[in-house]
């Protein structure tokens, strides 16, 4: 198994998203198309996009490389990688809490969002169009030379399943 740093991507924006499959929250935009949208717009401009999953061995969403590979292909999803945190270990080091929780880094390293993926709160795919989508916006503003206007957000979704 490859093993992935930031440094890896200095010089680059990074998209750090907490995932797991079974959580409603992470169906809504996988299941509606959003997050692939953002994977693929931001993935053309060279935007490096981290799915990242931190469920423990035994708790939901936990899936073995196989399995990532299977959903990621179902969904058509496309992000530069999918990481296997199982341990907890990025996720707490992140203080990611939710399903999805997304950060931006700019290619510094600086952190420069965090939160959730956008401003409605709820399960309902119907909510997508009328939400304010905070990783749209701030990377578009990033990319264009401006800064987030939001650069901390609630995180909303299912709690991530790390290990006890």
């Amino acid at each position: 198994m490859d093993v992935v740093s930031l440094s890896d991507y200095e010089g680059k924006y990074v998209v750090l998203e907490w995932t797991n499959h079974l959580c409603p929250y992470v169906k809504k935009h996988y299941e509606s198309d959003n997050m692939q949208q953002l994977q693929r717009k931001f993935g053309a401009q060279e935007v490096v996009w981290l799915s990242i999953i931190s469920s423990a061995p035994g708790k939901q969403g936990y899936v073995d490389a196989t399995e990532a590979n299977q959903l990621t292909e179902e969904r058509n999803a496309q992000p530069s990688h999918v990481l296997f945190d199982p341990e907890g270990e990025v996720g707490k080091l992140y203080s990611a809490k939710t399903t999805p929780h997304m950060y931006i880094i700019d290619p510094q390293g600086v952190l420069k969002y965090a939160g959730g993926i956008d401003s409605i709160k709820s399960a309902n795919p119907a909510d997508i169009p009328k939400a304010e989508n905070y990783v749209d916006i701030g990377l578009n503003a990033l990319l264009s030379g401006q800064s987030i206007d939001k650069k901390l957000t609630p995180p909303y979704g299912c709690s991530i399943k790390y290990k006890s």
